[in-house]
């Protein structure tokens, strides 16, 4: 019987490795590879934002698994996991239910050889009383659907009422971490376009952008170079940017910061922290540390189960040289992973030792919608060259190319490509819908 390799999660790391073993040992019948996820369909998670402001239609740029299953040799199967026997080499879905509530799928098990987790983060509201009531959260497609949808619902409310005074809206965005700060340059693209197509009883200058962190400056996990001038460029499309102020509370129509500040706000966002899903703390005795992450080698095996692999956003992988720092948690170190384990997943059936994995740093690039865009890019070759404007904008675009190019191979990414091209003339430049 061939090797069983079960890989739970078609985030952008676990369905790169999913296309990678199909195409290589499922393709030859070395391995049974199965990829398991709780939807149908993939968006690639960097993009929430884009599709949240509706710049971005998500209904164009979904890949289906089942699809993806058929044309790289892999197996997919809907379903969300939720326990593990490590004795007995199986995990458990839960019974998937449609919209009625009734029963699609029932419960049922699936036995492995491999196992590979890669189920990605959700944000963090740190236990903030009404973070979870009262804030918007960005972690799923369907999220950033519900946002865009009551966003654009606000302004057509506001077309339809009769009056000469120009209506407002006011959006709190809490973490300015990448998330938050694409998402508010986003949003004041999106209030621009909309004033374009005749929603303009809300002027581009009466939607009041917030975004709220905590620390000293923006983008704290990336070098204060980029931080100064994604700063300055935000306050020039007139978003009012908070530091050193930690929300304490959040109400219906406000957040509260440990400060004593009050920041009144229609849309309240939380974009601040990660942590993996709760589950993963009960999984038969794996090692999970305070953020829910599994514990892992620098082999990206679990601490407790040389059979059982994690990576991405929910493992915590060792830095070596780092005095104890974890790999952090970025697109680059999932795909980077992804790549490893397509090697040392062959690598074990034939009997040989496994790599370790090492963090490369290939710099950072943050969108600031269509304005600009600003980072660094780092290599052997350059060093660390910052990058801004026009240029930027190119490479950061290229990283989805490179996801695409990953799933879809270099062929049907320039036709893809080409498609996108020709549909930026025949529809409209924002979703309205």
């Amino acid at each position: 019987m061939s090797h069983r390799i079960i890989i739970v999660g078609g985030g952008a790391g676990g369905l790169e490795l999913a296309t990678r073993l199909g195409r290589t040992l499922g393709k030859r019948n070395r391995a049974k590879i199965t990829l398991v996820d709780a939807n149908l369909t993939h968006i690639w998670k960097p993009l929430l934002h884009e599709v949240a402001a509706g710049s971005l239609n998500s209904s164009e740029d979904e890949l289906n698994y089942v699809a993806q299953a058929k044309w790289n040799h892999f197996e997919f199967q809907l379903g969300r996991m939720t326990g593990l026997n490590r004795a007995e080499q199986r995990i458990t879905l839960a019974a998937t239910l449609d919209e009625r509530g009734e029963v699609l799928m029932p419960e049922r098990q699936l036995s492995y050889d491999s196992l590979v987790i890669a189920v990605g983060s959700t944000t963090n509201d740190f236990g903030t009383p009404g973070a979870a009531e009262h804030c918007l959260f960005l972690d799923t497609r369907e999220q950033a659907e519900r946002f865009h949808r009551k966003l654009l619902s606000h302004y057509l409310r506001a077309h339809a009422e009769q009056g000469d005074s120009s209506a407002q809206i006011s959006v709190a965005i809490v973490g300015a971490g990448a998330t938050g700060v694409e998402l508010a340059a986003e949003l004041h693209h999106a209030a621009h376009e909309l004033a374009a197509y005749g929603l303009d009883r809300i002027r581009p200058e009466n939607m009041r952008i917030t975004l709220i962190e905590a620390g000293p400056r923006v983008l704290p996990a990336l070098p204060e170079r980029i931080g100064q001038p994604v700063h300055q460029t935000l306050e020039k499309l007139g978003v009012t940017v908070l530091t050193n102020a930690a929300v304490s509370q959040v109400t219906s129509d406000a957040l509260h910061t440990a400060q004593g500040e009050t920041i009144t706000a229609s849309f309240k966002v939380w974009a601040a922290g990660i942590r993996a899903p709760g589950f993963l703390k009960d999984l038969d005795g794996l090692e999970s540390n305070r953020i829910n992450q599994l514990q892992v080698r620098p082999t990206l095996q679990t601490t407790r189960d040389d059979n059982v692999f994690a990576f991405g956003d929910c493992a915590a992988c060792p830095q070596p040289g780092s005095e104890g720092r974890n790999v952090p948690p970025r697109a680059q170190a999932a795909h980077q992973q992804a790549s490893l384990l397509a090697k040392s997943l062959k690598q074990r059936i034939d009997g040989q030792p496994l790599p370790e994995y090492r963090y490369r740093d290939y710099g950072s690039l943050i969108s600031l919608a269509s304005f600009s865009a600003v980072g660094n890019l780092m290599g052997n070759l350059t060093g660390s060259v910052m990058l801004e404007g026009w240029l930027a904008r190119v490479f950061y675009v290229s990283l989805y190319r490179m996801h695409q190019m990953a799933l879809y191979g270099p062929f049907r990414t320039l036709l893809l490509m080409l498609s996108d091209r020709i549909g930026r003339s025949t529809e409209p430049r924002l979703k309205l819908h």
